[in-house]
């Protein structure tokens, strides 16, 4: 019921919504609501903070982007929070559905010492948690703006590493912007309505699902379902093989989740040749060109494109965080073209994009911690690979199923993810690197200016909604320790002032203790006068901000000496106590991937030297060159012009992965390492060079042709058209003098000692109540 008393709507002609919305919507095929949107919707369109939690694929998507648009039609703004950048494309373009209304919709993931200020004239922003976080400690004021807010996947509060942002940017928003709406959509979780009262919110939970899912357990040939129904599958080669050649055999595709990236590839492999008899011509066709067009997605050829390529062909895939950007494009593409039969994934796809498949099966259901050995995925986890079966508008059912090995093994599976309730959520942002982070944060934002705002700010997160003061305050205590005597933070009496070291480190995004260490490092350089490439590189490799790899067995006979070897290079205190330290050696280990990679080696050869795919490759390239600027950003802080200049060099060559003389070749657009290097071998030594030569001589030089080089003349000329500039678009990022000044004038100047501080909480501080949760 509504609050009115009347029905809940139960149409899209039923609903407070303007005309030309209404008709955009049943353009789409969008005329009925589902249970849950129906009541979730009269809390969105009131404007009222709500947090719905209901299965994967029951429309909670729908209910957010109403509750936006209805505001953003009034004169609002406002911004969805996604975990992660493959969803904020899918949200982009979800919302951009909805441009012909007059909304501009803005994508922010990038860059996190950026402004923003591209954004200001967006109605909707779609950004990553991190991202949000960062443009919130580059300008506050752009909260206050806000009409509504939507958190998507609310509940990866719990995830240790993202989690603490997404708590204390919502806490930010609500401390700032009590009136702006909280939208909060969640998976079905123990908890929900904890976090409903945290953000003083409608509750809205359902396990309603348009497609009725059916989970079961296979064994032996047959799978169990919860009905108490039974299914019979001809046994083939093992449970999987069984399972997914059926399916196939129908026409019909599945997702497989198994638990490590090795086995996505066997067992994608292994299902390729029961798969692709099962193909049609026309698929057989389809499926050749997409292989084909896989083996150009990426600028230089791997083992694992050439894998997959055939896997493409056979009508099955792997995906996992390994591939590149273009590879698991190309994969999800031919998947939503209803190409590919059978994806075998890692679960990281179960909280990606939207995928689903008619039928999902979960091999695997323990994972191995370094610390544990092989532990049990948490029931949340899996519920949300399980969730993926049935595909709105094409199944009317879709089917989930376990592999269990014996009945003892399949009765605990039914009874912990079947029959059993999932997890409960509880903040992480407790922990000593998520608390230092977010307290110097908001101390550098202006945010908090005494210790009595900071508990205060502190007591409005899920942390304080779920901890005893007592340990919040002992917690508090040790991180503001540890910021002062870092000196990232002054303190004076109650008064708390960011040092100007504190404030950079806050705008740059790094852990603080990443920073000091980084300092160190830059101060250990200064001492002596020079440092090189390696030892800059292990620097940053020993912060907390660079997952290192881990050493295994043969890495014992050769990264010792490696070590050994350039042990002057090091910028550490006492090398002769680091050389045995495991941790170090995983540092150097990862610090050599870096060197590999600027020396020019092949991503084949990084990919199989240290056994990585070209995902990782990239991954490790994106935080060593931020890590990289964040140190030269240190350097020029602490007056150290020539470190910071030779840093920035160095980071180029992260971004590009090259030696120094290629810089200026692949600062041309479309002019990558490769290409770099053949022009650079033919004599084209410079831009200069370029411009000097005969574009009969350039058109020579392998992988270049007569298109490319006659944009490089026109480039090298100055008469470069739209999409021809210079392969510099971010290099304002690497701008220090304008970008601190930006960042300065954006936050304010530090108050001087002695000077009465000011707070961002003032307002906050006087509504009180009205911004606590109660009880």
């Amino acid at each position: 019921m509504t609050e009115a008393g009347g029905p809940l709507p139960a149409t899209v002609d039923d609903l407070d919504l303007p005309a030309r919305l209404k008709s955009l919507l049943k353009a789409q095929g969008i005329t009925e609501l589902y249970p849950p949107q129906r009541e979730a919707l009269v809390h969105a369109l009131a404007g009222e903070n709500l947090v719905l939690a209901i299965p994967t694929a029951s429309g909670k998507t729908l209910v957010a982007l109403l509750g936006v648009i209805k505001r953003v039609l009034q004169g609002g703004k406002a911004l969805y929070i996604v975990p992660l950048k493959a969803l904020a494309a899918e949200k982009f373009e979800d919302f951009r559905a909805f441009e012909p209304l007059g909304i501009k919709v803005g994508m922010s993931i990038g860059d996190y010492d950026d402004m923003g200020s591209e954004l200001a004239g967006c109605d909707v922003v779609v950004a990553t948690s991190e991202k949000a976080d960062s443009l919130s400690r580059h300008d506050l004021t752009w909260i206050e703006r806000l009409s509504v807010v939507v958190a998507d996947e609310v509940h990866l509060m719990h995830d240790p590493g993202r989690g603490p942002t997404l708590e204390v940017l919502l806490a930010r928003i609500r401390t700032l912007n009590p009136r702006c709406q909280v939208i909060a959509l969640s998976a079905t979780i123990q908890n929900s309505e904890e976090i409903a009262a945290w953000l003083g919110a409608a509750h809205v939970t359902s396990t309603f699902r348009p497609v009725e899912l059916k989970e079961g357990v296979f064994l032996e040939g047959d799978v169990t379902y919860t009905d108490g129904s039974h299914e019979a599958f001809p046994f083939l080669d093992d449970p999987v093989v069984s399972i997914v050649a059926e399916a196939a055999a129908r026409g019909e595709q599945s997702l497989v989740f198994v638990n490590t990236r090795k086995s996505t590839e066997a067992l994608a492999e292994r299902l390729a040749g029961y798969v692709q008899r099962t193909l049609a011509d026309a698929d057989r066709a389809a499926l050749k060109v997409a292989a084909q067009g896989l083996k150009h997605a990426d600028a230089e050829a791997t083992d694992i494109a050439d894998t997959l390529a055939a896997c493409i062909s056979a009508g099955t895939a792997f995906h996992h965080a390994g591939l590149s950007h273009g590879q698991r494009k190309a994969v999800e593409g031919a998947f939503k073209d209803r190409r590919i039969r059978c994806i075998v994934a890692t679960p990281t796809l179960a909280s990606g994009i939207n995928l689903p498949a008619k039928r999902v099966v979960v091999r695997d259901v323990r994972r191995y911690d370094s610390m544990y050995g092989n532990l049990p995925i948490p029931v949340l986890e899996v519920k949300q690979m399980l969730g993926r079966a049935g595909r709105p508008r094409y199944d009317t059912v879709g089917q989930a199923i376990l592999v269990a090995k014996d009945e003892g093994q399949m009765r605990d599976l039914f009874e912990r993810y079947l029959l059993g309730p999932p997890e409960r959520i509880f903040s992480k942002l407790g922990t000593d690197e998520a608390l230092r982070t977010h307290v110097l944060s908001s101390i550098a934002t202006g945010l908090v200016a005494h210790e009595e705002d900071l508990e205060r700010f502190v007591s409005s997160t899920f942390y304080a909604h779920q901890t005893e003061a007592w340990t919040i305050q002992e917690r508090l205590e040790t991180a503001l320790d540890f910021l002062q005597e870092e000196e990232l933070v002054s303190k004076e009496g109650k008064g708390l002032w960011p040092t100007k070291f504190g404030r950079r480190v806050s705008d740059l995004y790094v852990d603080p203790l990443s920073a000091v260490l980084l300092r160190q490092a830059v101060d250990r350089a200064a001492e002596r006068g020079k440092a090189t490439p390696l030892g800059w590189l292990q620097a940053i490799c020993s912060t907390p901000d660079v997952p290192t790899f881990f050493l295994k067995r043969a890495d014992y006979g050769t990264v010792p000496g490696l070590a050994e070897s350039h042990r002057d290079e090091f910028l550490v205190e006492d090398v002769e106590s680091e050389m045995d330290r495991e941790d170090f050696l995983a540092e150097v280990k990862t610090a050599a991937m870096y060197e590999d990679w600027i020396s020019e080696l092949t991503e084949q050869g990084i990919a199989a030297k240290y056994d990585i795919g070209p995902g990782d490759i990239r991954s490790k390239v994106d935080t060593g060159r931020w890590l990289i600027y964040a140190t030269s950003e240190i350097a020029r802080l602490f007056d150290h012009k020539d470190l910071a200049r030779e840093l920035r060099g160095l980071e180029r060559r992260v971004r590009y992965g090259v030696k120094g003389e290629l810089l200026p070749l692949v600062e041309l657009r479309g002019v990558g390492r490769r290409r770099g290097r053949a022009l650079y071998s033919k004599g084209f030594k410079t831009p200069a060079d370029i411009k000097a030569g005969s574009l009969e001589d350039l058109v020579k030089v392998p992988m270049i042709g007569p298109t490319l080089a006659g944009r490089l003349k026109r480039m090298v000329s100055g008469e470069a058209g739209e999409g021809e500039a210079p392969n510099n678009d971010d290099l304002g990022l690497y701008e220090p003098e304008t970008r601190v000044a930006a960042a300065a004038a954006a936050t304010g100047a530090a108050a001087a000692p002695g000077a009465p501080p000011q707070s961002s909480l003032s307002s906050f501080k006087d509504e009180g109540g009205d911004n606590k949760h109660e009880g």
